[in-house]
């Protein structure tokens, strides 16, 4: 009787180690496609979609003020108080994609005239237009990541004052995702036009300074005479009527902040 010996334990082993390795290879794959398509959705989607939303905000707010005009809205309760931390810094944001335009501390302008009104918490008011970078966005009340400025909006730091006021009219806006209206406001220039909109009004400033990067806690910059207090050499010395805008720095994170400052035109 012959006995025939199986020899394939060996080749079974490598079978099933083949096995386990393909395996891994498609799960690699499977999560890797799965990381690229958020990427795309954080990068490319609620872009379009953000920017998509504030032209067409943009519009309505041109046909609300071709309308016969309505009661004006209420003044937004605490809008004069003191300078500090406010509860919108520098909330939700994180490194990496998706990281955007984090406001600083908010700081007030205590006794701040305004020639508009406040209008209601995170209600588009306004429009901003930067015509070097052909940029058109709206401008909302507060500073909010989810409610402002993630819906591709710039949002006005609460406490700042109204655009035309003596005081500081503070911008924040994402420099990258959720319609990126800030994405090259390192590019503006000394003598660049800088144009708000309001109903029936019109308010040109003009760019004076800049600040490459600062602290995303530096307050000054947003303050009534704006000077940053982490680089006390930029800035200005006088009372007047100002503008500021601020984004995150370097792109697609959220470690600094980058201002621009500009004054009213008269």
């Amino acid at each position: 009787m012959r006995v025939v010996v199986q020899r394939g334990g060996r080749r079974g082993r490598r079978a099933g180690l083949a096995g386990v390795l393909w395996g891994a290879a498609e799960l690699a794959v499977t999560v890797g496609v799965v990381v690229l398509l958020l990427v795309v959705h954080l990068v490319w989607w609620t872009n379009r979609q953000a920017l998509a939303g504030a032209h067409e905000e943009v519009r309505e707010l041109e046909r609300r003020w071709t309308a016969p005009a309505g009661p004006e809205p209420d003044a937004e309760a605490g809008a004069g108080a003191g300078a500090g931390v406010g509860p919108d810094a520098g909330a939700g944001a994180g490194d990496g994609v998706g990281a955007s335009a984090e406001p600083l501390p908010s700081g007030a302008a205590p006794g701040s005239a305004s020639r508009t009104p406040a209008p209601a918490k995170e209600s588009a008011y306004g429009v901003l237009r930067i015509p070097r970078l052909g940029v058109v966005v709206p401008v909302a009340q507060g500073v909010d990541k989810r409610t402002v400025l993630d819906k591709g909006y710039a949002g006005h730091y609460p406490g700042t004052a109204q655009p035309g006021a003596q005081g500081n009219f503070a911008l924040a806006g994402h420099r990258n995702t959720h319609g990126e209206p800030f994405r090259y406001i390192n590019r503006l220039r000394a003598g660049d036009e800088l144009i708000v909109d309001v109903r029936g009004r019109r308010y040109t400033y003009v760019v004076g300074r800049t600040l490459a990067e600062t602290s995303e806690r530096d307050a000054g910059v947003i303050a009534p005479v704006p000077r940053s207090t982490v680089r006390p050499e930029y800035g200005y010395d006088e009372p007047g009527a100002y503008i500021t805008l601020t984004t995150c720095t370097p792109e697609y994170t959220s470690r600094y902040r980058l201002v621009v400052w500009g004054t009213l035109k008269k």
